[in-house]
Parts: C-alpha cells; sequence; structure tokens
C-alpha cells in the first residue's frame, strides 16, 4: 500500500492536477445523487413549504463546500508538505469555511423564523414582506455580523479595531441613513402594534387602498384606480390610520358598511320613508343580509329631514357598485312611491288637498309602511335582547375553569361576534 501511494505521489504534476479534477467532479455527482436528488424526494413528500424553499440554496452551499474541500485537499497533494503557499492559503480556507457556515445558518434562519414566528401569533399579523420578519432579519445581522468577525479573525484583521478607526465615519453613515433606520424600526412596531393587516383597506392623509404589502422600509398600499403608493413606515407611524374594513391577512377583501344619507321633504312620513329604503337595502344584489341593513332619522334640517341607511357589503371593492344600485334605485323608487327630495329654496308652503285620488293613495301607502316599520322595530328589539341574553351566557361560561383551550378559544370568538353583533345595534338607536 506504501508503494501504492509513493507510486502516486510520484506523477507529474499535471497529471496531479488532472486526477483532481476528475475526483472534485466525481464528488460532486456523488453528493447529487447520493444527498442532494434523495433529500428532494423527502422534500417533496412533506406538505409544508419552507423546506421546498430551503432545499435549493443548502444545496448550492453543499456544492460550494465539496469545491473547496477539493481544492484545499488537491492543493496539500500537488504541494509539498509544509510550503510556504500552503501556510498563507490555510487561513484563507478557514475563513471560506466560516463564512459558508454563516451563509447556510442565514438562509436556515431566514426560512425557519416565520414557520416558528406562525406558532406564536395570530395568523395574518403584519410581518415583513418576503417571509422575512423583523426577527429574521435581525437574527441574520448577527449571524453574518459574527461570521465575518471570525473570518477576518483567521485572516488577522481585527474588525473592531477597522470599526473604531472609521469612527468618524460611521457617525457621519448613521446621520445619513437616520431615516432608513427609522423606518426598520418603525416596520417592527408596526408587527408588534398590528393596527391593520394585508388585504385591509386603510386611509392615510389622502391616500384610501388596500395594503399590499408591509415591508422593512415601506408599506405598499393598491389605491382605487389600481395604483401602488409607497408610504415610509416612519410617515405610517406618525399618521393618523383609519382601518376602513379588516381583511383576514390573506389579502382577501372583507366587509364593509355603506353609508348614505338622503333627504325628504317634511310633509313626507318617517315610517314611509324608512320603509321604503329598507326593501331597497334588501333587494340590492351587492349587500349582506347579515348584517341587516337599517335606516335612521338622523337630523331634522332646514329643509329637509335627513334620512341615513346603513347597509354592508361582503367585499369593499364593491362599495362603489353597490351605492351606485341604491341611489339609481332610491331615485326611481321614491319618483314612484311620490316622496319628494327637496332642494335648498324660499318657498310658500299651502295648504295640501287630500281630497284627490293620489293623495289618498299616498296616504295608503304611508300607513302600510307604519305598520311594517312597527313590526321590524319589534323584531330588530327581540333580536337585541337575544344577543344580550347569549353574550351574557357566553361570558358566564368563560368562568368555567374546566374548560379546555379549545373550547375557552370558540366562546371568546363567539363573544367578540356578539358584541361586535350589540354594537351594531347600539349604533343603530343612537
Amino acid at each position: 500500500m506504501s508503494d501504492l501511494i509513493d507510486k502516486i505521489d510520484a506523477f507529474p504534476d499535471g497529471v496531479k492536477i488532472a486526477i483532481c479534477v476528475i475526483l472534485v467532479i466525481a464528488s460532486l455527482f456523488l453528493a447529487k445523487y447520493a444527498i442532494i436528488r434523495p433529500w428532494w424526494r423527502l422534500v417533496r413528500r412533506t406538505e409544508a413549504d419552507w423546506d421546498d424553499h430551503l432545499h435549493k440554496p443548502l444545496a448550492n452551499r453543499l456544492n460550494l463546500f465539496v469545491i473547496v474541500t477539493g481544492l484545499q485537499l488537491s492543493l496539500s497533494w500537488i504541494l509539498e508538505p509544509g510550503s510556504s503557499l500552503m501556510i498563507t492559503l490555510a487561513p484563507a480556507f478557514s475563513a471560506t469555511y466560516i463564512l459558508l457556515t454563516t451563509t447556510i445558518a442565514s438562509v436556515s434562519v431566514k426560512h425557519l423564523v416565520p414557520v416558528i414566528m406562525e406558532q406564536f401569533q395570530e395568523k395574518g399579523s403584519v410581518t415583513v414582506s418576503g417571509s422575512n420578519s423583523i426577527v429574521a432579519f435581525t437574527l441574520r445581522f448577527i449571524l453574518y455580523f459574527a461570521g465575518l468577525y471570525f473570518a477576518l479573525g483567521q485572516l488577522g484583521i481585527e474588525l473592531f479595531g477597522i470599526l473604531a478607526s472609521l469612527a468618524v465615519f460611521s457617525l457621519i453613515i448613521g446621520l445619513a441613513i437616520q431615516q432608513t433606520l427609522g423606518n426598520i424600526v418603525n416596520s417592527f412596531l408596526l408587527s408588534i402594534d398590528r393596527p391593520f393587516e394585508v388585504g385591509d383597506r386603510i386611509e392615510i392623509d389622502s391616500v384610501i387602498g388596500s395594503v399590499a404589502s408591509v415591508g422593512i422600509l415601506s408599506t405598499k398600499v393598491l389605491d382605487r384606480d389600481e395604483r401602488l403608493v409607497v408610504i415610509p413606515n416612519n410617515t405610517l407611524v406618525q399618521s393618523n390610520i383609519i382601518n376602513h374594513a379588516r381583511g383576514g391577512g390573506d389579502g382577501v377583501a372583507r366587509r364593509i358598511s355603506v353609508v348614505i344619507d338622503i333627504g325628504v321633504d317634511y310633509r313626507e312620513s318617517v315610517d314611509h320613508v324608512k320603509y321604503t329604503l329598507l326593501k331597497l337595502a334588501r333587494l340590492c344584489p351587492y349587500t349582506l343580509p347579515n348584517p341587516e341593513p337599517r335606516v335612521l332619522l338622523n337630523e331634522l334640517g332646514d329643509f329637509s329631514k335627513m334620512f341615513r341607511l346603513y347597509t354592508w357589503v361582503a367585499d369593499y371593492s364593491e362599495e362603489w357598485v353597490a351605492r351606485d344600485w341604491l341611489l339609481k334605485n332610491i331615485d326611481e323608487t321614491f319618483s314612484a312611491e311620490d316622496i319628494n327630495i327637496p332642494f335648498p329654496t324660499a318657498v310658500e308652503i299651502m295648504g295640501v288637498d287630500d281630497t284627490t285620488d293620489e293623495s289618498r293613495q299616498k296616504a295608503k301607502r304611508q300607513q302600510s309602511a307604519k305598520a311594517q316599520m312597527t313590526k321590524e322595530d319589534k323584531r330588530l328589539k327581540r333580536q337585541r335582547d337575544a344577543a344580550r341574553k347569549k353574550l351574557e351566557a357566553a361570558k358566564e361560561k368563560l368562568k368555567d375553569a374546566e374548560l379546555t383551550k379549545a373550547e375557552i378559544t370558540e366562546l371568546e370568538e363567539e363573544v367578540r361576534n356578539l358584541q361586535n353583533e350589540l354594537n351594531m345595534f347600539d349604533t343603530d338607536d343612537d
């Protein structure tokens, strides 16, 4: 065996280089067919996505590790033992291994931290776009800093010494990127406070749109004209945010209320107007049956009685379509029902002749609408009382110490839904 090794060591340098190249290529094929492909088949069988995304970066780093290791072993064989070139290159190879290990840890953190964070937070919470939350960003920064520190240490370079010598330069850079650092910190604050979720429709100053993503430096909002508005997180934190409709964190639009104010002549019956608006709101193809639409007498103005119509649409992208349908049909139905919409003008009110057929028909419609609205008010009161009883019963059940975690979660969800239902009733009463 020793004779064979001596014969191999006696090969010319060109032959040695060819053998090393062949061995490195063979090692790459071995890594591909013995490790990478079987690993990929195993990953494809799992339901999770994170391991699919993690496979390719780690496979690339494995190939790079094989190449660097092959190069080091080849040089050790070709060059004389203890040669000055190998002594010089040894720290460089050590630094390379450290940096490779750092990149492996970093890419693992990038894909694993979002998965771990999902176990400790509600689904749909605000995170940095690209599945790279502020926690993952911070951990990766620490890993790269530590890896760079140890890699430079192998090369005899003191990283802290370099940073100290560049203190003034660092101060200048810090002042220059003050806004950038503020945006990064504020993205972390947004992920904690969660004033909105991806998919919510928010209003910031004069911008109204749905949240497309929340990044480290900015939040992107898609407005009604399909324009992407980029808002720095500094501006976002310092502004008043109105969340018009909450999404589910999946970018799917959720329900939103449609409010329409209508003024009618003082001679019109309140019940007649309310019942007419209520029927139209229920007939609208875009509105939801639950929460039910409501109509309130909102104000006695100078020229008209002001009514406010509340109704809901399932998708807030259909708000303006629903509003258009309601206004069009209100105009047509009011004309058919002989309900007058006044306009500001000075008029002399004369006595109304109620002996005509038209007046008598209108009076009948008003009486019928009044009876229907009386029934609606009674039904609303029964619903409100039932919701309050259910809420009290659910709160009493929550006091039971023997409840399981799943039962507690279910009861808490029921309490929230009942409370929201009562809040809508209270709004109607107001």
